[in-house]
């Protein structure tokens, strides 16, 4: 049974972050960018990467593993293109960085492609995505990480949930919002139901030897996710093949760490040297009428009749647009008394007031 929650104003959750990147040793601006990202995640209800990451990042910058100080650099550019060093910077800090020049390259020359290496883990892939779509661009982000997911006919856990965004501008600030790991799930989904206390479903999860699990402690305990679709039976490979591409845009594309090579999942012996990939796309320079026939697009799906009365058809993007409007009407986001409780420990180590 889930515990009780208690609802945090999201100005009153973003300070408590910054304040807490800012205590263990990054500069105030990209612990802003930091809190920024987080809790624009658990605003839109993705909560396994929002405040509950936030540990992660502090172990990171307490031991010196992650940067919180450098501007990311250009290596290589076009008008089209750019290769970023991160220069072992905070995610967010590197992922702004990097969709920024590809919204600035695509308004220039329709298109904006930017692969980065030397970065570290950057929230939902959907931040990104949505800051292409907010000036009405296509946005897309990718980014690899430490492999913590099921190969396909292996008991062996060689990839990351590597996750896809895309983000597509509708009428009036409607917008399609895909944001989606390559894992049946997000491995951060079974660290919040172990701080619940709650089972995961079936198909979510594996023990350490790569047995399907509902004991999500077993997945923190050397297990792992399953990919998208799970076995191999119920169409796992496609999520394996996923994984792969978003490998081969960010990894292998950027020069930076891939596979097996990345450093196993929430150790800091060594930098993490992810491969992220941010692309911006013009629609003007296309067809025309986009953000009309985006509209009609998603409007002509939701108007579908259900086939249960009480769950409407929706679109991606349409979840996060109802947790928002919850958070609306509660005076900012519900949070499990549990996780609350866990962060303020968090920030109790760095002297930083609760929430």
């Amino acid at each position: 049974m889930e515990s009780a929650t208690k609802t945090v104003t999201i100005a009153a959750a973003k300070q408590f972050v910054s304040r807490c990147i800012t205590a263990a040793g990054a500069l105030p601006a990209h612990s802003d960018q930091m809190a920024e990202t987080l809790i624009m995640a658990d605003h839109r209800g993705h909560y396994s990467h929002g405040m509950n990451r936030l540990e992660m990042y502090v172990n990171d910058l307490k031991q010196s593993i992650a940067d919180g100080h450098i501007k990311p650099a250009i290596l290589k550019e076009s008008a089209a293109t750019a290769h970023v060093d991160g220069r072992n910077g905070l995610g967010p800090v590197v992922g702004k960085f990097c969709m920024d020049l590809a919204i600035k390259k695509a308004k220039e020359s329709g298109v904006g492609w930017v692969v980065a290496k030397g970065s570290n883990h950057y929230g939902i892939a959907g931040y990104y995505a949505l800051q292409a779509s907010s000036q009405g661009l296509v946005g897309f982000s990718f980014t690899n990480s430490s492999r913590i997911v099921r190969v396909n006919r292996s008991s062996f856990y060689g990839l990351g949930t590597n996750p896809i965004a895309c983000a597509a501008p509708g009428v009036d600030g409607d917008t399609f919002v895909l944001d989606m790991a390559t894992s049946a799930v997000s491995f951060g989904k079974a660290e919040v139901n172990a701080r619940k206390g709650i089972p995961i479903p079936d198909g979510w999860g594996a023990d350490k030897e790569g047995k399907v699990t509902n004991d999500p402690q077993a997945v923190l305990d050397g297990g792992g996710m399953l990919p998208l679709g799970g076995s191999e039976e119920t169409s796992g490979y496609k999520g394996y093949g996923l994984a792969m591409m978003v490998e081969v845009l960010c990894g292998i594309l950027g020069g930076s760490n891939y596979s097996m090579n990345i450093r196993k999942w929430g150790t800091t012996g060594e930098t993490a040297d992810l491969g992220q990939c941010f692309i911006a796309v013009n629609p003007a320079m296309f067809g025309d009428g986009f953000e009309d026939r985006m509209q009609d697009l998603m409007d002509s799906h939701r108007n579908l009749a259900p086939a249960d009365p009480e769950k409407p058809v929706l679109v991606a993007g349409d979840p996060a647009r109802i947790h928002m409007k919850k958070c609306e009407e509660l005076g900012g986001i519900p949070y499990p008394a549990r996780v609350i409780e866990y962060m303020n420990g968090v920030g109790k180590s760095l002297e930083v007031p609760p929430m």
